[in-house]
This record gives C-alpha cells, structure tokens and sequence, in this order.
C-alpha cells in the first residue's frame, strides 16, 4: 500500500526532461547466525570455514530525488541481484528511465526493461567491446548489441543502443587526482534532446539508491543485525523495516506538498526519524479531535533544520567491508571525507580505454 512513487512535477530533483528517474540497486542486510537461519541464508564459505554473518540480499527500486521506494524483493545471498531485479520490473512504465550501475549490463536485463517501455541509462562494463556504427554530434555514438545465445523464434535478439564514453577526473582538496573511464549505455538515442553531458551528469543521481540504503541501515538499523531468529520472522522484520522508511518518506512528501517550491532533496531523513520516534515516545495526537494539517510537530522539526539548498560536493571515507567479494584498494579512496572538484572530457572519436588528454 505504501510503496510507489511520490514526487509530483514541482519536484524537479526526481524528473529528467519529462521522464521520471529512479535506480535500481542492491545490498545485503546481516541476519543472526542461528541455525533457523543459515538453512535458507547460509553464511560465507571459505577455503578453511565459513565466516560472517548470514546475509540477506535486498534490491529497491527507487526514485531518484525523494528516494522513495516502489518496490523492494529480498531473499538468500546466494541468488544474484539481477534475478531479484527482474521481479520489481513490473514496476516501471514508460513514463521512466532507469539508472543501474555496471552490474546490471546484461541483454536479458536491458531486453526486458526496454519491453516495459521504460528507458535505461547504464555504465557499461569494460568487457563489452561494442564496434561504434554512427558517431553523433555530441561525441556519443549508435550500436547494436545482441543476446549471445540463438533463441528459437527469436534469433539473436538485437537493441539499439547509444554509447557515451568520457574521462572523469576528480581533484581532492588535498590535492589527489584520479581518473577514470566512464561508459555509458542508453536506449535514448536522440542526441539532441538528450546531450551526452546531461546524461553523464543524469547518472550520478544513481546514488541515491545508495543514500536510500544508508538511510535503511545506519539510520534506522544503525548498524545493527537483524534481531529475528527464524526466516518468517526476518521476513516480517525486513518489511516492517521498509514500511517504516516508506511511511517516513510520504510524510516528507506531505511536507513538500504543504510547502510550494521545497525540494524533497533539503529534508534530513534523520530529522524525520527521530522526530517521529519522539511523537511516539510522547503519544501526543493519537486520537485527534480536529482535522490533521499536513505539516505537525514533525513537519515543524524537518522545517527547522533543512539542509541546504546547494549540497556540498563531497567524497564520503571509504573502509574496507566485514564482507565483500570485491578486493579492497587500499590507496583508491580516500580515508577521510574531503571536498571536490569534477572535469568531465568526453571522448569524441570513440576510442576505447584511451588515455586522458592533457
């Protein structure tokens, strides 16, 4: 009943050039090492034991902007998130663009999003080596990508795509520069109305889904193993979870509504969080005697303490994970949250992996 998107056309931050934008993404959620549990989650293998924690895997579907959820599926680690992203594709429409990281750089994937009528803007992996058919006037270029496999019927299904390469640089303010190559795929193949720079810029806002998960558990959880020892009880625990995020995000949209020109990007989640669990705390209002205004006592804190209208650009620490299947680049990200600067050079002749220019 809660789940679903809540900006409405004054809220430019969750829209792009008419579409509405949200992202798609993955995490896990840590659960008890109970043998109730670790049946159906079962923990890390590794060359000598297992070790961690049992680990939930959860994929949200969110919109960009308000970073509400419409729609959430979550199950064993095991199964990857491509499977459990295709159960919330039902989710879209042609009224949407999608943002995924390179994770979600598959056929099948881009296939079926690209059935709903949605459109996708994705990083593309190194390994996709596609042969660039028609240059466009923003350096961007046209391509065709199939499915490996002959699928009887079908044929070797094929989509048209844009490819947008361009070297990102990012200056700290200690002076540390890192470069790297951004490849972008996306089925919005008119240049002009949608420059490969905005789009370049359009998926930064892929993050959100990652502030979404932040705000699910280090906010709410605040770190915390899921307490439920039984796989219906974590079931329950993680809804409730989500219900709990989405219900706090309507009330920032009722916020917003009783609000003309609020952007749902200045309202601390924090804010709404512990102003909620103090109206709980004192029960004030429980059974009203009066019609409810859109902004109460907890409108009246998030108004308080907005967050500014211009966030700051800055590069959150980095530290290694109690459990990731990637390696850990020790000298790659910065130890310390640090301010800065952004150059975006677009590769015009489409050169693969080439070296940025000086």
């Amino acid at each position: 009943m809660l789940a679903g998107p809540v900006a409405g056309r004054s809220q430019a931050c969750a829209f792009y050039r008419g579409l509405r934008v949200v992202a798609v993404d993955g995490t896990t959620l840590t659960a008890p090492d109970e043998e109730a549990v670790t049946w159906y989650c079962p923990k890390h293998v590794g060359q000598v034991r297992t070790f961690g924690y049992p680990l939930v895997r959860l994929v949200d579907l969110v919109e960009c902007g308000t970073r509400a959820l419409l729609g959430a599926c979550f199950g064993p680690d095991g199964t990857g998130e491509l499977a459990y992203a295709h159960r919330l594709l039902g989710r879209l429409d042609a009224s949407m663009v999608l943002l995924a990281d390179a994770y979600y750089d598959a056929f099948g994937f881009l296939r079926a999003v690209a059935d709903t009528g949605a459109h996708f803007v994705l990083r593309s992996t190194r390994k996709r080596r596609p042969s660039l058919r028609r240059p466009l006037p923003d350096g961007s270029h046209l391509t065709v990508i199939q499915r490996r496999e002959y699928r009887a019927g079908r044929g070797y299904e094929r989509l048209e795509v844009r490819v947008i390469e361009a070297w990102i640089t990012v200056t700290l303010s200690d002076g540390t520069r890192r470069s790297e190559l951004w490849r972008l795929l996306t089925d919005l193949l008119d240049a002009e109305r949608y420059p490969a720079p905005e789009l370049l810029e359009l998926y930064h806002r892929r993050w959100q889904a990652e502030t979404c998960y932040f705000s699910l558990k280090s906010t709410i959880l605040d770190g915390r193993v899921l307490r439920s020892r039984s796989v219906p009880g974590l079931e329950q625990e993680i809804y409730a979870l989500l219900v709990s995020y989405q219900a706090l995000i309507r009330v920032a949209d009722d916020i917003t509504t009783a609000c003309p020109g609020l952007s749902a990007q200045r309202i601390s989640f924090t804010v709404l969080l512990q102003a909620a669990a103090d109206q709980i705390v004192a029960a004030r209002g429980a059974a009203p005697h009066a019609p409810v205004a859109l902004v109460g006592a907890i409108g009246r804190a998030v108004l308080g303490a907005l967050l500014p209208a211009r966030p700051r650009r800055r590069l959150k620490a980095r530290y290694r994970k109690t459990a990731s299947k990637y390696s850990f680049h020790r000298g790659d990200h910065p130890r310390t949250v640090q301010a800065y600067t952004l150059e975006v050079q677009i590769i015009q002749d489409g050169v693969l992996d080439a070296a940025p220019k000086t």
